[in-house]
């Protein structure tokens, strides 16, 4: 792979890695905020509950901040990697056709250049 791949790959590892962070610190507000006010409401309303330690009740929103941060992170990171493979899965079948149509075998070098001439009447 040259070193221009290696940066395109670089950037997209980037990208993923600041959407599942915006994912998961919003994922951890929203779901910490749940908890919390799920926390105060059991405290005013059983007595029960008000009996409970500082340290649980603490405990209780801690483990419900973690769960949304958890899996919002999770659920942005593999709805992106699924439309990531769709679009790579598209431009593969793309090319395919198109050598097929020109009488050539799709394989994995004869779509490298496939993309790269695309690339380039792209950039003009």
């Amino acid at each position: 792979m040259n070193s221009d791949g290696r940066s395109r790959r670089r950037e997209l590892v980037e990208e993923a890695y600041n959407l599942q962070v915006k994912a998961g610190l919003t994922g951890a507000a929203q779901y910490g905020a749940f908890g919390l006010g799920s926390t105060i409401f059991a405290h005013r309303a059983w007595p029960t509950f008000r009996r409970q330690t500082l340290a649980f009740k603490g405990f209780l929103v801690s483990i419900i901040t973690i769960y949304g941060l958890v899996s919002c992170a999770d659920t942005a990171l593999l709805s992106h990697e699924n439309q990531q493979r769709r679009a790579e899965n598209d431009l593969r079948r793309e090319a395919r056709i198109d050598l097929a149509r020109r009488g050539l075998v799709a394989t994995e070098s004869q779509i490298m250049k496939w993309r790269e001439e695309h690339n380039d009447e792209g950039s003009r």
